[in-house]
């Protein structure tokens, strides 16, 4: 498929309970032709948004039984609009084990080898392999792409990957891989010649949580492990959790594995210490009168900060510190209390600037370039789908 047939690149990024899509238009400059998500996807309430390029934010509600049934409502609803034909599509997938270190072509051999990977990601591969079986039954000579969010860090070193267990499990696949690895690859391509180079911590906050130490460009470690589930308190998950708590809960609170999931995954972080919210935006507006609120953006702040003087042991110093994601980009109390009293390894920051969300936000003549990028994970998959989707340059399984 020649590059000019690529006129729109649609994009799906499948979580746990919603599906974000764009489309570019790839040809010349890459340009955003709308986006949107559908959210509460299961429950009875489902909601379609889109914002399209008129700057009009539409917004409607639908009935979302699962991620297959969402796919076909996207698709019928795409295929509605005049002058849209994507040439392909490209979709993000959370885990793709120690089989799939690059972006690749979906091929029946690949849809089995993901199903094999289930266990690692059960509340996000089985959505995503409908998805994309959903996009092939509507579209069978359409190619589409996956994308792991796994793949950056295939270049962090054997003893950060490796977990303290005996060697049976390194062989099935219990290892550390990393995640928002996308958002990590995005993120470095921004930033601009004057930084080079060099020791960059990317701090990547939002529902979901992690910071990743990179160097020269590539993943030396990072704070997620097997699963999204570890590394940073987030907004509903534990993070890092001493692994005697978990039998405790199996042992004495007579927990089984799908209640030990549902309350790490859910129940737990900013949502569980605040009894409140997992949202950043409610916690700080409740934080100064209600103490449980302000616990809880207390405790997120303190574990980021310990997880930052780890990576930087780990690259021996750093030179750029980034903030992304929604909490990174928007929340200046949250990057305040993380850079807080880290001075002492260059990391200060201008409370004017940081007000802002400005792109730098700290002083003139820092030690540590601290700064705020927005994300853009789904660009990233358009232009690796662009590149895979090329007749001489396919990469399958």
């Amino acid at each position: 498929m020649p590059d000019d047939s690529l006129l729109h690149l649609l994009v799906l990024n499948s979580g746990s309970s919603s599906l974000k899509f764009a489309l570019y238009d790839m040809v010349g400059v890459e340009t955003p032709v709308f986006s949107g998500k559908l959210t509460r996807i299961s429950k009875p309430d489902g909601q379609f948004t889109v914002h399209l390029p008129s700057n009009e934010h539409r917004t409607e509600p639908t009935s979302l039984p699962d991620h297959a049934s969402a796919g076909q409502w996207l698709l019928n609803w795409l295929g509605q609009q005049p002058g849209i034909q994507p040439g392909a599509v490209g979709h993000r997938l959370v885990h793709g084990g120690a089989m799939y270190q690059t972006p690749r072509r979906v091929t029946p051999d690949l849809l089995a080898g993901l199903r094999t990977l289930i266990p690692f990601a059960p509340d996000h591969l089985p959505n995503a392999i409908g998805l994309i079986e959903a996009v092939g039954h509507r579209y069978p000579e359409l190619p589409q792409v996956v994308c792991f969010d796994t793949a950056f860090h295939q270049t962090m070193p054997e003893c950060a990957r490796q977990l303290p267990l005996p060697r049976r499990f390194r062989r099935e696949g219990l290892v550390r891989y990393g995640f928002h690895g996308l958002s990590c690859e995005y993120v470095l391509s921004q930033l601009d010649a004057a930084t080079g180079p060099g020791r960059v911590i990317v701090a990547h906050l939002g529902n979901g949580a992690s910071m990743t130490a990179v160097l020269n460009g590539q993943s030396l470690d990072t704070t997620m492990g097997l699963t999204p589930t570890g590394g940073l308190m987030m907004g509903t998950r534990t993070g890092d959790l001493d692994p005697g708590v978990l039998l405790y809960l199996l042992t004495n609170d007579r927990m089984d594995a799908s209640a030990l999931r549902q309350l790490l995954n859910n129940e737990s972080g900013l949502r569980g210490v605040s009894e409140l919210s997992s949202d950043v935006r409610e916690l700080l507006e409740a934080a100064p009168d209600n103490p449980h609120a302000a616990d809880a953006i207390d405790l997120f702040c303190y574990i980021a900060k310990k997880h930052l003087g780890a990576l930087v042991a780990v690259l021996n110093g750093l030179d750029t510190l980034v903030f992304t994601g929604g909490v990174g980009e928007n929340a200046p109390a949250i990057r305040a209390g993380i850079c807080s009293r880290l001075d002492y390894l260059g990391v200060t920051i201008d409370p004017v600037r940081n007000i802002r969300n400005a792109p730098v936000i700290s002083p003139d003549g820092s030690r540590v370039t601290v700064r705020v990028i927005p994300t853009n994970e789904e660009l990233m998959i358009a232009r690796h789908t662009r590149v895979l989707s090329n007749a001489n340059q396919l990469t399958t399984a």
